[in-house]
């Protein structure tokens, strides 16, 4: 995006906006190291495809990810050996196992996030909870109040199979909700497991291994509120604008299908082109009528969702951002792998971070930028922040 040369002043925006004023994460115990997936992976499923093992071996060294968090474990896989068998009806077993496990991942998460924030859980009036990875009624926003002892009154919304987007959807629906209720402040929590879609390697379905490399489990939180309160809550960033936006004909790059064997999940390989075609448009369309209009894309930080290195890479090319751009991103899918939904509250604190280092350094940091993500539709979710660290 050309300035003709010229500075760009970014001004402060309008006080009434919806500001991040904590964030917070949970993991399972399971931790698995990239170096020893492949082996453990075969083991577990009781598989000898020698040719498999080393497909899954090049994809573990291709995504760039180095640990992870998951649920399943041996002792699962004791307890329910069916979940490694071929073709057997195992989903009310993946549910049994998931439900529970993301409700207690989102319970850690939000009271890491609340602890952060400062204030009592009680002065929560709006929950927005984000899942893809369980299915029940009630749903998993009133366990979820139910586990952290909310009030009963308090305000719930649930986003279910929103796939990777599911972070920044929730936190668009959350801005919404804060600047629409004078004094609420609205707890968003993310949980994802990927029990629901473990199934053993098959040479029928190679494009399983994807997602055998790629994705973990885990949590995120994230509280928000219009005007914090002076000396009580700390900003770190104000959302200004959001906007969605879907692809047609493309509901089929990504698809997933909730089955007798459990959710069936395919990565269309055409994913990072289709992005790349459309990211600098959906970006325009962000920018347009702001205060960073006229703005080079270097000019602004960048927190996107890492649904893989391919991803950010093409987003990075179209969008020639410099190479520390991305960090973040890169950093969190290296740390956590790809854990759909919550993995946009992981770029934000690694984003958070990296201003307090460059604060300290005395260094200048981007004040604006944009926070993006990509999930089934395609959906293309994006809000225009500010930086309050920085």
């Amino acid at each position: 995006m050309a300035n003709n040369g010229e500075s760009i002043k970014l001004t402060n925006s309008d006080s009434g906006n919806a500001t991040i004023l904590a964030l917070g994460k949970a993991f399972p115990q399971q931790l698995v190291m990239q170096d020893y997936l492949v082996d453990g992976f075969f083991k577990s499923t009781n598989c000898t495809d020698h040719e498999l093992k080393q497909k899954l071996t090049r994809l573990c060294k291709t995504t760039t990810v180095k640990t992870r968090y998951v649920v399943m474990s041996e002792e699962i896989l004791k307890n329910y050996p069916e979940l490694a068998t071929e073709g057997l009806p195992t989903v009310k077993q993946r549910l049994d196992i998931s439900n529970k496990a993301v409700t207690q991942m989102a319970i850690d998460a939000s009271l890491s996030c609340v602890e952060a924030w400062g204030r009592p859980l009680s002065s929560i009036t709006h929950l927005v909870y984000v899942s893809s990875s369980e299915a029940r009624f009630p749903g998993g926003d009133l366990h979820l109040a139910r586990g952290l002892g909310l009030k009963p009154d308090v305000r719930r919304i649930m986003l279910a199979f929103t796939g990777c987007s599911g972070g920044v959807a929730g936190l668009r629906v959350a801005k919404d909700l804060a600047e629409n209720n004078p004094g609420s402040r609205v707890l968003l929590a993310t949980s994802e497991t990927t029990i629901v879609g473990f199934r053993p390697p098959s040479a029928q379905r190679p494009y399983d291994l994807v997602g055998v490399a790629l994705f973990g489990d885990g949590a995120g939180a994230v509280i928000l509120g219009a005007d914090p309160v002076p000396g009580v809550e700390k900003p770190l960033f104000e959302l200004t604008s959001a906007i969605q936006q879907y692809l047609p004909d493309t509901e089929k790059t990504i698809d997933g299908r909730l089955t007798e064997e459990g959710i069936k999940f395919q990565l269309g390989r055409e994913l990072p082109q289709v992005i790349e075609s459309h990211v600098e448009e959906f970006c325009k369309k962000m920018l347009k009528d702001t205060v960073c209009t006229g703005a080079e894309y270097n000019d602004l930080f960048w927190a996107v969702h890492p649904g893989g290195p391919a991803i950010l890479s093409k987003v990075e090319g179209r969008l020639q951002l410099k190479p520390d751009k991305l960090s973040a991103s890169r950093d969190a899918l290296r740390d956590f792998g790809n854990a759909s939904s919550n993995t946009i509250v992981y770029v934000l604190e690694n984003l958070v971070e990296e201003s307090k280092k460059k604060r300290e350094k005395g260094e200048e940091d981007s004040e604006w930028g944009l926070i993006l993500a990509f999930g089934p539709g395609i959906t293309f979710e994006g809000i225009l922040a500010r930086n309050l660290v920085c």
